[in-house]
């Protein structure tokens, strides 16, 4: 649970299962705090992050409403986008195995992204990336003009007359342009870090998140009030300094549903409905591309003390 305490690096990702979503904070080794919601809003990572003093970088996956969240409530933070994610958007992109030169060209520099083990390394990576702008340049600025019979993509609006044709290609250009303006892309190699900062999130996904799914797998049939509960308890384990349930256990709080939440429905017999909670699903790997609902204020479910 939060200490107070300003922490070198913080990792933050959400986990998803059957309508709920549990933001979480990590630090590399342990969990910090989470945050309860329906699903990733501005609200949601306001009242994490509000709760916990600002680390000098955080590591994300720069989907959703985090990025604006970070900028209200850490503004001096710096950022580093999880390769991990960078990597599965150029995929989405670009496919797996691109046909057009230019593409196949572009996803091979993101691969060599993990290579990169210096600064100069990263300099001479930005500059293959500059060439390769330069040279597919007109490539880029294609255009498909409306015209009688011919498909209009759906990202085209109806009375739109022309739009680019190389549409994924640019989304895929605009991603590495968008993270060396922020300079998100090379924070990890940053000189004047005073310890290692990570470039993944990979201990936040392989460990608690893994954990919540494996939990939810092996425990199937769960009501979702009673998987809620076990996973904050899963999740108080993961912190730094857990008490061993025949020491110290720790009593929740009490639970309180976010505001604008609809309640669990309720058998005939007054008890909760028996829904299995398993298909889970990490919110990077949930559809972000909407936009953002910040209309309601979420708080925490269940949080433990000592």
């Amino acid at each position: 649970m939060p200490t107070g305490e300003i922490h070198h690096q913080i990792m933050l990702d959400g986990t998803y299962f059957n309508g709920w979503c549990v933001l979480i904070a990590h630090t590399g080794c342990h969990v910090i705090d989470w945050q309860w919601c329906d699903r990733e809003k501005l609200a949601s990572w306001t009242a994490l992050l509000a709760r916990i003093p600002a680390p000098a970088y955080a590591i994300v996956d720069g989907n959703g409403p985090l990025p604006k969240a970070l900028k209200n409530c850490w503004p001096d933070t710096k950022i580093q986008r999880c390769f991990f994610h960078i990597r599965n958007a150029a995929h989405r992109h670009l496919t797996r195995t691109p046909k057009l030169p230019a593409n196949q060209q572009l996803l091979a520099l993101y691969k060599a992204l993990s290579t990169v083990s210096s600064l100069d390394e990263a300099a001479a990576w930005t500059a293959s990336f500059l060439s390769w702008e330069a040279t597919w340049q007109t490539f880029l600025n294609h255009r498909t003009y409306a015209r009688k019979n011919t498909p209009r993509p759906a990202h085209a609006n109806p009375n739109q007359k022309w739009w680019h044709t190389h549409i994924r290609t640019r989304r895929a250009h605009k991603l590495i342009t968008g993270l060396l303006a922020d300079n998100e892309l090379f924070t990890w190699l940053d000189p004047d870090a005073p310890k290692p900062v990570a470039a993944t999130t990979n201990p936040l996904e392989g460990g608690p998140n893994k954990a919540i799914k494996d939990f939810l797998r092996h425990h199937r049939g769960l009501t979702a009030d009673h998987a809620r509960r076990g996973v904050d308890w899963l999740l108080y384990q993961h912190t730094e300094h857990p008490a061993t349930p025949g020491a110290s256990s720790p009593k929740p709080t009490g639970t309180r549903p976010e505001q604008g939440h609809k309640p669990l429905p309720m058998s005939s017999s007054g008890q909760p409905p028996t829904t299995p909670l398993s298909a889970t699903k990490t919110a990077s790997e949930s559809n972000k591309d909407g936009p953002a609902d910040t209309t309601d204020t979420p708080n925490p479910y269940t949080h433990f003390e000592h």
